[in-house]
C-alpha cells in the first residue's frame, strides 16, 4: 500500500513542480523576447568601418555612442574648435535620434567628456542652445585624449516614445 500510495504521488508531484516553474519560465522567456537589445551600426564613415553600434535600443531607451564633431561621412572635424565641434557633435546626435525614433527633448542623460576642461564654459555656451528647459542629466569630465584628436565627445541615453518608435 506505501508503494501504490508513492507511484501514485509521482504524477501529482510532476504536476505540482511543472505549474510551481512555468510562471517563471513563461515570464523569463517573455522577458527576453520584449527586451531584447536591438544593435544600430555606424554607417560606413570616410569608408571604414567602426567597431561599434551608434546605438542600442532596450526596452523603450535608446543609447547612443559618445559623438565627436566630426562631419558626417567623414572622419574630418568641423573646423574652428570647441564650439563648432560640439554644435556638430549635438546636430550627429540628433540625426542618430531622429532616425531611431526619438529627439533631443527625450533625452535623460547626457555624458560628457572634454579634451581639456577649460573648455567648461565654451561647451555650455553651446550645449544650452540646444537643451532650453528639462536639462538631462549630465556628467563630465576631461580626458587625456579624445578620438581623432576631438575637444569634446558626448554621449546620451534617450526615451524613445511608443507612438513615435512604432511610426518608423
Amino acid at each position: 500500500m506505501i508503494r501504490v500510495l508513492g507511484i501514485a504521488a509521482v504524477p501529482a508531484m510532476l504536476c505540482t513542480a511543472v505549474i510551481a516553474i512555468y510562471p517563471t519560465f513563461a515570464q523569463s522567456k517573455s522577458a527576453a523576447t520584449r527586451d531584447n537589445p536591438e544593435y544600430f551600426p555606424v554607417p560606413r564613415t570616410a569608408g571604414t568601418a567602426l567597431p561599434f553600434s551608434e546605438a542600442v535600443k532596450v526596452g523603450d531607451l535608446l543609447y547612443v555612442s559618445g559623438q565627436i564633431g566630426n562631419v558626417p561621412g567623414t572622419l574630418t572635424l568641423a573646423a574652428g574648435g570647441i564650439g563648432p565641434e560640439t554644435h556638430q557633435a549635438l546636430d550627429n546626435i540628433k540625426a542618430i535620434l531622429d532616425r531611431h525614433g526619438s529627439s533631443l527633448e527625450q533625452i535623460v542623460k547626457c555624458t560628457v567628456f572634454l579634451a581639456d576642461i577649460k573648455d567648461w564654459p565654451a561647451f555650455n555656451k553651446v550645449y544650452v542652445e540646444y537643451f532650453k528647459a528639462n536639462f538631462p542629466a549630465r556628467s563630465a569630465l576631461a580626458a587625456s585624449g579624445l578620438a581623432f584628436n576631438a575637444r569634446a565627445e558626448i554621449e546620451c541615453i534617450a526615451f524613445v516614445p511608443g507612438d513615435l518608435a512604432s511610426a518608423r
